[in-house]
């Protein structure tokens, strides 16, 4: 429950590290699960839904005559927009803060599911420029969001934040895709269902709007100052390794979402809400218990787990011939999606400083969309051009999937043995006049002079129980 403590700071967009390390407590109740967090829980929430209701996507491109293989070049080409725009977006969220940004993308997502009712054709532009547009509001909701609940937090409680956050996404998975699954109805599809599920998208995505401003309200942009070009500031402080991880990731994350719905009807299932049901509580229940586990084992471990239990889900879709056993992906697949994105969110943005966190978040973002970018067109042709040399599409899409899933896993385990050049400047050492930065100690013995030594401590070394501390300050 939120703190009632009058002691305890308003908070903004731009509140620094130190005053939401001050208010927070081992008891959750702080200014990070205060009333502006539950807002954004509440916004996500409704846009979540929104988005799940929308898996059925494929009714529409199948409805209007098309096949996987264009299924798949629509959601790929609609990545396109969303990783373009998220360095802009990134720079916009940094420079204008994320309320503007968060406001304005809920607008822009509500009027694309709405637009989609004028949709009448699957080979013409509008409707490669819609799920472009669809697809690039997304990104600047979730980017924006995560970005306002992220600020001023330091990096060992940041997967923990994003972690409680991204339950939400959760619950509005597990509620869209049932709603979904009723305004289909048992029969095929038709033209005026497909238009009811993208109105019930669009007016939730409208009823975000009021929470995102009530989270929000208050706050303050940003001070706008002369930045460096943005591909310096995201060269410099790359996380390396991590953004193939997020590749991977998200491209096995974006099937379901895309392919499930035809490959259910390929097993002759009606119904997909259950995986997602599925999916929706385990991963629920595994944030919550990621809340300690982190702690015990490291973030690279949790990385190479959540790969490990991703490859199995693959595996298992071949094992579902009825509704119920898509329990069986699912109880992986949720754990999995549960521990990743926190994970790879918190490794990937703590190489940059706390002045360009939301150009981390988005370039971590951006690396799950180039995986959707990749794993669209990609599954698609490999469908169809197996069922074209007799081979059966799916079973090969779901086991090449696993193989690049293990692959990459092993990978990055063994990139976690080497010796590390790469240190995390999450905080701005400032140094005050009195304290001499560089100094010969030995000359100095006596004189009572205070001499400051950054200590730098690589991220990855070897995996590690706590990562809490990127830079210790050793004061001697």
């Amino acid at each position: 429950m939120p703190c009632s403590s009058p002691t305890a700071p308003p908070c903004s967009g731009s509140s620094p590290a130190s005053e939401v390390d001050t208010a927070e407590n081992t008891d959750g109740c702080s200014r990070l699960y205060g009333p502006r967090f539950w807002y954004a829980y509440a916004a996500s929430t409704l846009v979540t839904v929104a988005v799940a209701i929308l898996f059925r996507y494929a009714d529409l491109v199948t409805l209007l005559g098309g096949t996987e293989l264009q299924l798949g070049w629509i959601v790929g080409l609609g990545m396109v927009g969303s990783l373009l725009a998220r360095f802009s977006l990134g720079v916009a969220i940094d420079q204008q803060g994320p309320k503007r940004i968060w406001l304005g993308s809920l607008v822009v997502l509500a009027g694309t599911c709405l637009a989609h009712l004028a949709i009448s054709r699957c080979d013409g532009p509008e409707i490669y420029l819609l799920r472009l547009l669809y697809c690039t509001s997304i990104a600047g909701v979730f980017g924006a969001s995560t970005t306002f609940i992220s600020t001023g937090v330091n990096i060992s409680r940041m997967a923990e934040v994003l972690g409680i956050l991204g339950t939400s996404g959760f619950v509005g998975m597990m509620l869209g895709t049932q709603l979904g699954d009723a305004l289909a109805g048992p029969g095929p599809a038709e033209r005026w269902v497909v238009d009811r599920m993208f109105m019930a998208a669009g007016l939730l995505v409208l009823g975000a709007i009021p929470f995102a401003w009530l989270a929000t309200r208050g706050t303050h942009p940003l001070v706008k100052r002369r930045d460096p070009v943005t591909w310096e500031t995201l060269w410099k402080y790359q996380p390396g390794f991590v953004l193939v991880v997020g590749m991977v990731a998200g491209a096995a994350l974006s099937l379901p979402q895309a392919f499930l719905r035809p490959y259910a009807e390929f097993i002759h299932v009606p119904r997909i809400g259950t995986f997602f049901t599925v999916v929706a509580v385990t991963a629920v229940a595994t944030r919550i218990v990621n809340r300690y586990v982190l702690q015990r084992l490291g973030l690279q471990v949790m990385v190479v787990i959540g790969l490990g239990l991703l490859a199995l889900a693959q595996v298992l879709y071949l094992a579902v011939d009825s509704e119920w056993k898509f329990l069986l992906p699912g109880l992986p697949y949720g754990i999995g999606q549960a521990i990743l994105y926190p994970v790879v969110a918190a490794l990937g943005t703590a190489t940059f400083p706390e002045r360009y966190r939301g150009m981390g978040i988005t370039l971590i973002l951006a690396a799950f969309d180039v995986g959707q970018l990749v794993a669209g067109p990609a599954a698609g042709g490999l469908i169809r051009g197996s069922e074209s040399f007799g081979l059966p599409g799916y079973p090969i899409l779901f086991l090449a999937s696993s193989a690049a899933l293990i692959g990459v896993g092993a990978a990055y385990w063994w990139s976690l043995r080497k010796p590390a050049s790469t240190t995390i400047p999450a905080q701005e050492i400032k140094t005050r006049p009195n304290i001499v930065r560089k100094c010969d100690i030995k000359s100095l013995v006596g004189v009572g002079v205070v001499c400051e030594v950054p200590v730098r401590q690589p991220i990855t070394s070897r995996p590690r129980g706590d990562n809490s501390q990127s830079i210790a300050v050793t004061r001697r």
